[in-house]
C-alpha cells in the first residue's frame, strides 16, 4: 500500500495531494533558508498567524456579495492581505517604538490570531458558515484538493524559486554581512521586504496543505536540517529544498495510506524525522561526529602529554595515556620509552620550546594565535621561520 502511494498509484486525488505537498515543501525549504540565515525565523510565525482573520473576513465578504464563501482564491487573497498587514505592523512597531522584534512579533501574533478566532466563531453562527470548513486552515485540509489548487501550488513554487534565484546575491549579503550590503548600496529594508514577500507567498499557498500553525515548521525545519550538512549557502538552499520536497512527498504518501491521519502534521513529523537523522549522523555537525571528534581530540591530548612526560623523564600514571603510547609502539609495557618513543618525545619537547619562543615574539603574533598544543609547528611556520626560531634555542637540537 505504501509503495503504491509513493509511486502515485492510489488515485487522482492522492496523486494531486502528493504532488502539491512536494511542490510546497520545496518552495518552503528554499524560502525559509534565508529567513533562517537572517535569524528572523519568528517572523514567519507572525505572518502565518496573521492570515487567520483575513481568511474569515474574506469568507464573510464573499458571502455578503452572494458568492461562494469557500472559494479558495478569495480566501487566499484575504489571507495574503491580512498577513501583509500583520507584517507591516511588526515592522512599524520595531521601527517606531522601543519594542524589540520578538516583542512586536508576540503582540501581532496573539492579537491577529485572537481576532481570527473571534471571526471564525461568528462565522459558525451564520447560516452559510456552519459548513464552511474554515477550521481546515488551522492544521491543513487536503481531502478536497482540486487540480486548480495543485496548479496554484506549482505556480507559487515556480515563482518562489525564480525570486530566490534572482535575489540570491542581496539575500546572502543581508544574511551574512548587512554592513557590507549597506556599504555596497543595497537597502536592507527592501531586501527584508522582498524576503518577507517570498515567505508570504509560501505561507498563503501552504494554508491548504499544512495550515497556518504548521507552515512555520515547513519553512524552518528544512533549512535547519540542511545546515547540518554544509557550510555553503547555495548548497544549503538546494538541500533545504530537497528536504522540504521529500517531507511533503513522504508525508502526503503516508497520509494517503492512513486516511484518518491529517496530512499537514504528518508532513511536519517527516521533516522532523529528517532533522533528527541529520542531528545524529551529519558528518560535520552531527552528535555522533561531535563525539568522535571529541574522542580523537582527547587521544591527541593524552599522546602529547605522554610524550612530553617521557621527554622530561617523568613517570606516566594515567592508564589511557600509557595504553595509547603502548599501542603506538612508543613505550614498553613497563612504561620505558622505545627508540621511536624517545625520538617522538624529543620532537614534542623541541616543538614546545619552539612554540614558547614564537608566543613571546611579537613578530610571530599571527602564528602564535594558532597554538593549541597539538598543531604541528611545521604546519604554521615556513622553513625559514623555523630556522630563525631554532637559532634562538640554546640547547642542541637532537631531533629535527
Amino acid at each position: 500500500m505504501l509503495a503504491d502511494a509513493l509511486l502515485l498509484q492510489l488515485g487522482y486525488n492522492a496523486t494531486l495531494v502528493t504532488i502539491g505537498a512536494t511542490l510546497l515543501g520545496m518552495a518552503a525549504g528554499v524560502a525559509g533558508t534565508f529567513l533562517f540565515l537572517r535569524k528572523r525565523a519568528l517572523v514567519s510565525d507572525a505572518i502565518s498567524h496573521a492570515t487567520l482573520p483575513g481568511v474569515g473576513l474574506a469568507f464573510v465578504v464573499m458571502v455578503a456579495l452572494g458568492g461562494d464563501g469557500r472559494a479558495l482564491p478569495g480566501l487566499l487573497l484575504g489571507a495574503g492581505v491580512s498577513a501583509a498587514f500583520g507584517l507591516l505592523c511588526v515592522q512599524w512597531l520595531t521601527a517606531r517604538t522601543r519594542l524589540g522584534e520578538d516583542a512586536a512579533i508576540g503582540a501581532v501574533l496573539s492579537v491577529f490570531f485572537g481576532f481570527g478566532v473571534v471571526i471564525l466563531t461568528v462565522i459558525q453562527t451564520m447560516t452559510a458558515g456552519r459548513q464552511a470548513g474554515l477550521e481546515g486552515f488551522l492544521l491543513g485540509s487536503t481531502a478536497g484538493m482540486l487540480r486548480s489548487d495543485a496548479v496554484l501550488l506549482a505556480v507559487a513554487a515556480a515563482l518562489v524559486l525564480a525570486l530566490v534565484m534572482l535575489l540570491r546575491r542581496p539575500l546572502e549579503l543581508a544574511a551574512f554581512d548587512p554592513g557590507y550590503a549597506q556599504a555596497a548600496g543595497w537597502s536592507l529594508a527592501r531586501i527584508d521586504l522582498a524576503m518577507m514577500g517570498i515567505v508570504l507567498v509560501v505561507t498563503v499557498v501552504g494554508l491548504k496543505v499544512v495550515g497556518l500553525i504548521l507552515i512555520v515548521a515547513l519553512l524552518i525545519v528544512p533549512a535547519v536540517t540542511a545546515r547540518f550538512w554544509t557550510d555553503r549557502t547555495d548548497h544549503v538552499v538546494l538541500i533545504a529544498g530537497a528536504v522540504g520536497g521529500l517531507s511533503g512527498y513522504a508525508g502526503a504518501a503516508l497520509s494517503a495510506v492512513a486516511p484518518a491521519l491529517p496530512t499537514g502534521p504528518i508532513i511536519v513529523l517527516v521533516g522532523f524525522a529528517l532533522f533528527l537523522v541529520s542531528l545524529l549522523v551529519s558528518p560535520g555537525r552531527g552528535l555522533l561526529a561531535s563525539v568522535v571528534m571529541h574522542h580523537r581530540y582527547q587521544r591527541r591530548v593524552h599522546m602529547r602529554q605522554g610524550l612530553l612526560a617521557l621527554a622530561q623523564g617523568q613517570p606516566i600514571f594515567e592508564a589511557l595515556t600509557r595504553r595509547l603510547l603502548h599501542r603506538a609502539g612508543l613505550i614498553l609495557p613497563d612504561g620505558v620509552a622505545t627508540a621511536p618513543g624517545q625520538a617522538a618525545a624529543a620532537k614534542a619537547l623541541l616543538d614546545e620550546t619552539r612554540w614558547s619562543i614564537v608566543r613571546m615574539d611579537q613578530s610571530f603574533a599571527a602564528a602564535a594565535t594558532r597554538y593549541d598544543g597539538l598543531t604541528p609547528i611545521e604546519d604554521v611556520l615556513t622553513p625559514d621561520q623555523l630556522r630563525e626560531v631554532d637559532a634562538r634555542i640554546d640547547a642542541p637540537q637532537a631531533v629535527l
